[in-house]
């Protein structure tokens, strides 16, 4: 008791310091821990359950796609009485009417309408020597003088306008198919000879003028009609519509089914 009287001060010193060097050894080993925890935390893979996207709704943009697909045509020339060069006139019950001479060719009717094709045809395999030789028939029907079917001999990698000679598959001399470029568009195509590459490259129409009751068949682009007082060329031809130019330059847009 006398000891702990004299020296309680160095005892308690003695306590303070032992508890210290405890909290010393238990932060080293807590650290230690936390450390590791981390680095299992770290290492850990979550495997989590991933819910789908839903699908997207793409209602409008198909409604979108699909009226691109349709042919919009505006006739600012019989229904429109603001946007065209037309002279518009009341008359007493109050409906509008067209005055002038250019009432004259609106009376112009598409009474037939018949594609014209572009075709080219694989026709004959020539073998003169060791180099297969190919006849091609190319078949224009287009245009105001049409050329009329013309035969183009081609070997392997020739180049004779409007055709390039591409590829031969399968013998030679009785091939499987022949492709073929096209020198004014650079389009690809693939004949053979129960095969021909066949396009729509224009039309020719049948027109009447029935107040003078002239009828006008095979039109073409650039020919000429003479109605009416007056002379009109044939400008455009179309699977809808055919345009005619009058004296004036002023130009007439004649609609029809291409049913006809």
């Amino acid at each position: 008791m006398q000891f702990l009287k004299k020296n309680y001060e160095k005892v308690l010193l003695g306590l303070v310091l032992l508890g210290l060097v405890g909290t010393v050894v238990f932060l080293m080993f807590y650290v230690t821990n936390e450390k590791q925890a981390q680095e299992d935390r770290r290492n850990k893979i979550f495997n989590r359950d991933v819910k789908p996207l839903d699908a997207p709704v793409l209602t409008a943009t198909e409604t979108l796609l699909q009226r691109t697909a349709q042919t919009v045509s505006l006739d600012l020339s019989s229904t429109n009485k603001l946007f065209n060069p037309l002279r518009w006139q009341k008359a007493q019950d109050g409906h509008p009417f067209i005055t002038g001479g250019d009432t004259i060719p609106k009376q112009l009717q598409v009474t037939k309408s018949s594609p014209l094709y572009y075709t080219i045809s694989l026709d004959q395999v020539s073998m003169p020597d060791a180099t297969a030789h190919y006849l091609i028939g190319v078949d224009q029907q287009a245009g105001a003088r049409p050329k009329g079917k013309r035969t183009i001999i081609l070997a392997n990698g020739e180049k004779k306008d409007p055709l390039i000679l591409r590829e031969v598959r399968g013998p030679a001399d009785n091939p499987t198919e022949v492709i073929l470029e096209l020198t004014d568009t650079g389009e690809k195509i693939s004949i053979s000879k129960d095969k021909p590459f066949r396009r729509v490259d224009g039309y020719v129409v049948d027109l009447k003028y029935a107040p003078e009751n002239k009828t006008f068949p095979n039109k073409r682009v650039d020919s000429t009609i003479f109605f009416g007082g007056n002379q009109y060329n044939v400008v455009v031809i179309t699977q809808d519509e055919v345009v005619i130019s009058a004296p004036n330059q002023k130009k007439l847009t004649i609609k029809y089914s291409a049913a006809l």
